[in-house]
């Protein structure tokens, strides 16, 4: 056992050994072939460097033969560019001395119909001019290019002007009439548009406008613009006054027929109303009856109605195509010239609205001299519609020279003046209005002086904020005992329309003043007292139902408020007056000088005598008076009627009376010669009192 087991480590040692040995041999192996191969490496590795070594010599022998080269190409490359440069600069300069001859043709030609062309035919000769200032100064070719340069800049004016002229025409009357419609109660889908140029037209006028600007260095194109503009816009506003002229119906009243065709279909809505007017119909008829005392004949009448309506028309036309005018402008005329040109350019139109302004003020004034105060209604109307336009008017010429601006202040101010004067010399008119007795109305009717400023008044009625500002404006305030200082007033009227209100008031309650003395006077030119009292009876009753009936009254009582009652008991005093006529023949019916009649006893012959006078001078009387007063009027039938009733139930009373005293009283053998008229006859007789065809 012993031995066995020494045995076992000893074999185990020696193969441990053998293997050992075994891996030691290996390793060996593996490390003499590594070294073989190291050594290959480095022969490789010295192969390589000989072989790049080698390879940079000649690289550097390249290189020294081939930069030399490569330089020589470089600057043969550039010598090239120079060559081309030169030579393109040279074509450059040489086509500016062929610049006159290569346009020629085109400028000769001029812009029409090509003006993109034309104008780089002026920007090449334009480019030639800078050149020879620069670099030659001197040499004739500069004054050939500058005289086509001034050629063309010539023919393109001409074409500015053209092209102006050509397509420049008035605005058709019946487009303006669209464009000034005023209607509250009908709204037009669309704008007019005022189209003064065809678009491309006005673009070719914008480019040469704009060239001329930058180039043309002067404004001569300015001038030529607002002279036919100014001209265009003078003859659209001549066109609409001949389309009035033409085409106005007696009325005056004229529509635009583009308006009416558009508005077929909704024939419910009003007609679009023209500007500044509200009753042109009653002022017509009010105008007409004024004039008619001054013999005025109604083909003047119309002829002026259509003429203030021209006006009124034609100042609206002229802000709506001043506006348009402005619009057009800012396309062609540069920023800082627009206010000036835009100036000179409405000044045509503008003095001649004035003018015509001017003329009317004067017509009014001849007129109010001539003592024809009716003048004053042409004013009105086209006072009020300035007034109105006034703020749209301002606007439109902001900008403008001071003088243009004040010219239509200065027109207003002239015609609030010469219609305050106007007024305040008819209210004189009325109050001195001479007492002729060839003038008086024979049967006591209504005086024509009264219906006439009654007319007046009404016509002050329709223009009430114009005419109290006309009042106003001559500082009248004094004349009628109102502060001229609307502050001055109380609170309920401190704003200036209710100081102007009571201005008016004020004039018309002086005006009717007048009027009251005035017919107070003329009465007394009647001898009987009687007809003088019917016929300020009459009178007193116009005013006062005319006042009634239109809203007079109401302006009246700002400054009156017992008016209708002072009338009322004018009227009054005047029939008591009338009433006092027939004392005479009531006083035969009276008891007065009437004997005593005793029951059964005989009268006396002067008894019987005196009750036959009684009924013979009650007779007599109301014979005379019937006769009398049938031939006078009363044209109010409720006045009329009221006075005969009132007058009737006196009389048949009192005679009833008489009669039944005498009844049993046997005081003549013809008692049918005194008794001639039963109490229903006399009844009758006074039912026919003025009345002529009874």
């Amino acid at each position: 056992m012993g031995i066995t087991s020494r045995m076992i480590p000893t074999e185990d040692a020696s193969a441990r050994k053998r293997e050992i040995e075994e891996k030691l041999k290996q390793e060996q192996e593996t490390l003499s072939f590594i070294r073989e191969n190291l050594e290959k490496s480095d022969q490789l590795t010295k192969g390589m460097v000989s072989i790049l070594s080698s390879f940079e010599s000649r690289l550097m022998q390249l290189e020294n033969s081939i930069i030399p080269v490569h330089k020589q190409t470089e600057n043969l490359q550039r010598l090239q560019e120079n060559v081309d440069k030169t030579l393109s600069c040279l074509d450059h300069v040489i086509s500016y001395y062929h610049v006159a001859k290569d346009t020629d043709r085109i400028i000769r030609e001029g812009p029409s119909g090509r003006l993109d062309e034309y104008l780089a035919c002026i920007a090449k000769i334009q480019k030639a001019v800078e050149y020879f200032q620069d670099n030659n100064p001197d040499s004739p070719e500069l004054n050939t290019v500058k005289a086509r340069f001034e050629k063309g800049k010539e023919l393109l004016e001409a074409e500015f002007r053209s092209l102006l002229t050509r397509y420049s025409k008035p605005v058709p009357p019946i487009l303006i009439l669209d464009a000034i419609s005023v209607d509250e109660d009908i709204e037009l889908q669309e704008e007019v548009v005022l189209e003064h140029l065809p678009e491309a037209v006005l673009q070719d006028i914008i480019c040469i406008s704009g060239w001329l600007v930058e180039y043309g260095r002067n404004q001569d194109f300015m001038n030529v613009y607002f002279q036919i503009r100014s001209s265009q816009l003078d003859r659209s506003i001549k066109g609409l006054k001949e389309h009035f002229r033409k085409n106005s119906a007696s009325s005056g009243i004229l529509y635009s027929p583009a308006v009416q065709t558009k508005r077929k279909d909704t024939p419910t809505k009003k007609a679009p109303k023209r500007p500044g007017y509200d009753n042109d119909l009653r002022v017509k008829l009010h105008s007409d009856a004024l004039n008619e005392k001054h013999g005025a004949t109604t083909g003047k009448d119309d002829v002026l109605d259509i003429e203030i309506d021209s006006y009124i028309h034609c100042i609206s036309a002229f802000v709506k195509l001043a506006q348009s005018e402005y619009a057009l402008l800012t396309e062609i005329i540069p920023e800082h010239h627009q206010k000036k040109t835009f100036d000179s350019l409405i000044q045509e139109a503008l003095d001649n609205l004035m003018l015509e302004g001017d003329n009317i003020v004067s017509a009014a004034r001849r007129a109010i001299m001539r003592h024809d105060y009716s003048a004053v209604l042409t004013i009105f109307p086209i006072l009020r519609h300035l007034k109105m336009n006034k703020s749209e008017f301002d606007s439109t010429l902001q900008g403008t020279a001071a003088s243009t601006k004040n010219k239509l202040p200065t027109l207003i101010t002239s015609m609030e003046t010469i219609g305050a004067k106007a007024l305040e010399e008819f209210a004189d008119s009325i109050k001195n209005d001479p007492d002729k007795e060839y003038n008086m109305p024979k049967d006591g009717t209504v005086h024509e002086l009264t219906s006439n400023a009654i007319l007046f008044l009404q016509q002050l009625l329709d223009f009430h904020e114009t005419a109290g500002a006309m009042l106003a404006s001559q500082v009248l305030g004094d004349t009628y005992n109102i502060p001229l200082d609307p502050r001055e007033t109380s609170s309920a009227s401190s704003s200036t329309s209710d100081f102007n209100k009571r201005l008016l008031s004020s004039y018309i309650c002086k005006v009717l003043g007048n009027l009251q003395l005035n017919l107070l006077s003329k009465s007394k030119v009647y001898e009987d007292p009687a007809l003088s009292a019917i016929f300020l009876h009459n009178n007193y009753n116009y005013i006062l139902k005319s006042l009634e009936k239109s809203e007079l009254i109401q302006l009246v009582t700002v400054t009156q408020r017992k008016a209708e009652d002072s009338y009322r008991e004018l009227m009054k005093q005047q029939i008591d007056m009338y009433q006092r006529s027939w004392l005479k023949v009531l006083e035969h019916l009276t008891d007065k000088n009437m004997p005593v009649f005793q029951p059964g006893a005989k009268l006396k012959d002067k008894e019987r005598q005196v009750i036959k006078d009684k009924f013979k001078g009650f007779n007599d009387g109301l014979e005379e008076l019937c006769k009398i007063q049938k031939g006078w009027a009363i044209p109010d039938k409720e006045q009329r009627d009221s006075i005969r009733q009132s007058q009737k139930k006196i009389v048949s009373e009192a005679y009833r009376a008489f009669l039944q005293r005498c009844f049993n009283i046997s005081f003549t053998k013809n008692p049918e010669k005194y008794h001639k008229y039963r109490p229903e006859e006399v009844e009758e007789m006074i039912e026919k009192l003025f009345d002529t065809s009874a």
